[in-house]
């Protein structure tokens, strides 16, 4: 009864076969056969070798989502060079709940505005990748993934006293609360006052003013490799005395979670405005630098993301198995065609060779007596 059993099972699954093999005196080789055999295995290794290249590769995938940390402080990280003695200028933040936040993460640092070639050549490639960044949007994916890290030089430190500098160097760091606010250089040392804030530069005549100044670095949050800040390597020139440079800057915050990186920090957006400061022409306001920001209730999520292991066996899988089957027929229907037309070629020289010879006779000629008309 077992060996029985085993038999009808054995025979079920036999019967259940969906490959039949089929027997070596039914199979016929030819040279077309043999031809479009080997154009389509290389395709199929083309088309797998590039396939694994997709494979390899990784994209980075943006999601947003509402902002709830608002409790939180903000850092902001700042390196400006002000074409004016340390003495003579100050910086400072007022956000928008009048709130004065004190300089006391930052460092005033006499130095030349001048740049050495080392910073020059910094600054030339800084701003060379920033457009590179502004026409292709794609490549800010290559800077999250390639995590590139990179600082500006030092400055020279000429000898002398700091009154010998021509500029001074802003750096450093400041939390402020996670609210719009003004961060600003402008002349004089800032005091705090009832009703907000004031900078004493009574004695400082307003024909000594020159705020050009240079961005070597600018950012929100956490410094996080691979982000390419908008203003840095920004220079501005001004001829004149009384110039006011503003920014305003909208700041998203951002979580960033690469193969190499996972943190949170902020990226921003800039619109740049100047004029000059005349009274007399009605152009009125304070001559500085004012960088007025605001916080996006939104946040970018910006995950690295990588095709799974079976999607890549599925698409290999479809990639052998369509182009197998796809030469299979093309090369039936090519050799049924190729049939026909030779079948029709060897029909009509049959015909051709079934029917008498046809003999022309010339026109002098006079056609022989038939035997009826002898008679």
């Amino acid at each position: 009864m077992r060996r029985l059993t085993k038999k009808k099972a054995l025979t079920l699954v036999k019967e259940l076969d969906a490959f039949p093999k089929v027997p070596d005196s039914y199979v016929e080789s030819s040279v077309s056969g043999g031809t479009v055999s080997l154009l389509a295995f290389s395709l199929m290794a083309a088309l797998s070798f590039l396939e694994f290249f997709v494979y390899r590769d990784t994209w980075m995938s943006y999601e947003y989502e509402v902002d709830r940390d608002f409790s939180s402080k903000l850092r902001i990280n700042i390196d400006i060079t002000v074409a004016m003695r340390c003495q003579h200028i100050g910086a400072d933040v007022l956000d928008l709940a009048e709130t004065m936040v004190f300089n006391e993460g930052l460092k005033y640092e006499p130095v030349n505005f001048e740049l050495t070639p080392q910073q020059t050549l910094w600054q030339m490639e800084v701003l060379r990748f920033q457009d590179r960044v502004r026409v292709e949007h794609a490549l800010q994916d290559v800077l999250f993934k390639a995590a590139v890290e990179g600082s500006p030089p030092a400055p020279s430190k000429g000898e002398g006293d700091s009154t010998s500098f021509s500029a001074c160097r802003i750096h450093g760091h400041m939390y402020v609360n996670k609210v719009a606010g003004n961060f600003h250089i402008t002349v004089g040392k800032s005091i705090p006052h009832p009703r907000g804030h004031a900078h004493l530069s009574a004695l400082l005549s307003d024909d000594s003013y020159n705020f050009s100044h240079r961005i070597d670095h600018l950012s929100f949050g956490e410094a996080i490799p691979g982000i390419i800040s908008p203003l840095d390597g920004t220079e501005k020139l001004t001829p004149v005395s009384g110039h006011m440079f503003q920014y305003f800057i909208t700041i998203v915050p951002t979580k960033l979670n690469t193969y190499k990186v996972s943190a949170e920090t902020h990226q921003f957006s800039v619109t740049e405005r100047d004029r000059v400061i005349n009274h007399a022409i009605g152009s009125h306001g304070i001559s500085g630098i004012f960088m007025k920001y605001d916080i996006s209730s939104l946040m970018v999520k910006v995950t690295e993301q990588h095709m799974p292991l079976w999607k890549f066996l599925i698409r290999l899988c479809g990639i052998i198995g369509g182009i197998f089957s796809t030469t299979g027929m093309l090369h039936a229907a090519l050799g049924s065609v190729l049939d026909v037309i030779c079948c029709r070629f060897q029909m009509g020289i049959y015909k051709r060779l079934k029917e008498p010879p046809v003999v022309q006779q010339r026109p002098d000629e006079t056609p022989a007596p038939s035997e009826n008309a002898a008679q």
